[in-house]
């Protein structure tokens, strides 16, 4: 792990800073972060300032470290939730730690030994106490661009002694966003085609005879909304009836519909709509949690450990990995694993802004939770096919400009994955070469707005594109494959790479050859901008189940 930006007690002690009354703290390792862009400390007097901070109640989600470590090769045969326990949080982690809180004055209000989470509530200025830092409020631009305010922290965290190496994370104090919506709405008259996702179910020739019954379907959101009406509306003009939808709350996260058509909206539209209208017959859940690295990690532990658990969770919302703090990285990661043991298998969105990955630093960068080695990475193409056929004429990497292109390329967080042992990267005008992290995406389909997918949002049809919408498009075509195998995948990546051979196709994939999303390019075979290629779902189905 990378050493901390600024050791527990060198950090400014200052109006939320932990007392000399308060425990003995140690530094928790990969807690430090920087602060949020353009954050501006908000006046005194200001609406939302520091005057009753102090005092605000507050809730944080608390990660525990595993009972014991998950057995290498695990990931290669599903666990019973059972089985899964035995490497979720100790009974006697959990009673420390829940003792020592309480003792110091805090409240646990939930716990949740199998995905090793409490949350755990108290002032703003006992959880800073606790915990060793600091909290002010704020206005900073969030991932989207816009204006937010929200609490703020920089430095690292603390723990009390005794809860040395047992928490792992404490994620929630500083509620920045923690994520972005990969989606790009098509501008008026710049669509060049459009498809149904019907129609795309043909171009990817998903397999026949399934229609998702029988499987879940999750979905995650941090914020928008969808209306019943609108879904049903939807879904009578393609033809068919809709999926069974349901909301589900978390950390206070709810369905507010009809107030951001061309933000968090959206997405959730474009979500359920691609997923219900490719697996009608799946039922579909849609998990609500805040904005923040708590709400994020909270929505996809419940998801992953829901009953009955999901055949795909798919992930639409991310951000440079960079940008991440290593403990809320490590926490997420660690239920993706949980979920992939539980035979879920997780689809993320692999950005919006090509290989830079919206970064202004010159560098290129990946974007999380896709760089995870427990996500299905997902990328985007340009299509050019016959609606009603799906006879393909042309597709290629999605890149219109640098904040629309697919993202792609190698992680700095994640070290290469033996089932990717054999892939090579382009970058450049040199040789493809063996890369340095983890490679993403793994799989890829159409994401160009320009070519894009025909949906409802709000009352309004419309056409969105981006990577956001490949997610559910391959959740949908996972949930298919569980029906028609009669289990969850968990990490299908060891069985998707095992046919892989440097400079062929491969098989159960069309691949993609021409194209770049600015700092790698296209090649026959593995690529980190469409990865494998897009499906050629009836193939794939036998290949997965031979």
């Amino acid at each position: 792990m990378p050493k901390e930006d600024q050791p527990a007690n060198d950090r400014p002690r200052g109006k939320h800073a932990a007392t000399p009354t308060g425990p003995e703290l140690v530094p928790l390792p990969g807690s430090s972060r920087g602060p949020a862009p353009q954050a501006i400390h908000l006046a005194a007097g200001a609406p939302g300032a520091d005057a009753y901070l102090d005092d605000q109640q507050i809730e944080v989600t608390v990660v525990l470290r595993r009972a014991k470590p998950v057995p290498e090769g695990a990931l290669a045969a599903r666990m019973t939730k059972a089985e899964l326990a035995e490497y979720g949080a100790s009974p006697n982690d959990v009673e420390l730690v829940t003792k020592t809180l309480t003792g110091l004055g805090a409240t646990v209000s939930d716990t949740d030994a199998a995905s090793r989470r409490l949350r755990v509530a108290g002032t703003v200025e006992l959880l800073c106490t606790i915990f060793g830092t600091r909290l002010q409020m704020v206005t900073s631009v969030a991932p989207n661009q816009e204006p937010v305010t929200h609490r703020h922290r920089t430095g690292s965290l603390s723990v009390p002694a005794e809860l040395d190496g047992v928490i792992t994370a404490v994620l929630g104090l500083d509620d920045r966003p923690a994520s972005r919506p990969q989606f790009h709405v098509a501008p008026a008259l710049a669509t060049s085609s459009s498809y149904t996702p019907l129609e795309l179910g043909l171009v990817y020739d998903f397999p026949a005879g399934t229609d998702g019954s029988g499987q879940t379907i999750a979905i995650l959101e941090l914020g928008g909304g969808f209306g019943q009406a609108d879904l049903d509306a939807y879904f009578a003009g393609l033809g068919m009836t809709g999926p069974t939808v349901t909301a589900v709350g978390v950390d206070g996260g709810v369905n507010v519909p009809g107030q951001d058509p061309q933000g968090a909206d959206g997405e959730v539209l474009l979500d359920i709509e691609v997923a219900g209208a490719l697996a009608p017959g799946a039922a579909i859940k849609v998990y609500f949690a805040p904005n923040t690295d708590a709400g994020f990690l909270d929505a996809l532990s419940q998801a992953a450990h829901d009953a009955p658990t999901p055949a795909a969770i798919s992930i639409s919302w991310g951000l440079n990995e960079d940008e991440w703090t290593e403990q809320a990285r490590a926490a997420f990661d660690a239920a993706l694993e949980d979920a992939a043991l539980l035979g879920a298998t997780a689809t993320a969105a692999a950005g919006d802004n090509g290989s830079a990955d919206g970064s202004a630093d010159g560098r290129n960068h990946a974007d999380f939770p896709a760089s995870s080695p427990h996500a299905l990475a997902c990328g985007g193409t340009r299509l050019s096919a016959d609606p009603a056929t799906g006879k393909v004429s042309a597709e290629t990497v999605w890149n219109n400009s640098a904040s629309s292109a697919t993202g792609g390329g190698v992680s700095d967080a994640f070290p290469l994955p033996p089932w990717q042992a054999h892939v090579k990267v382009k970058s450049g005008s040199g040789h493809p070469a063996a890369p340095a992290g983890r490679a993403v995406p793994d799989v890829a389909a159409v994401a160009d707005p320009q070519t894009g997918y025909q949906v409802r949002v709000d009352g309004v049809d419309m056409v969105i594109g981006g990577t956001s919408a490949v997610a559910p498009l391959w959740a949908a075509l996972i949930a298919r494959f569980a029906q028609s195998a009669g289990h969850g995948f968990g990490q299908l990546q060891p069985a998707l790479y095992k046919n892989v051979k440097t400079g062929h196709r491969t098989p159960g994939f069309r691949d993609v050859t021409k194209g770049s999303n600015g700092g790698y390019h296209a090649t026959v075979g593995f690529d980190a901008c469409t990865g494998l290629g897009v499906p050629d779902g009836t193939a794939l189905l036998a290949l997965l189940t031979r």
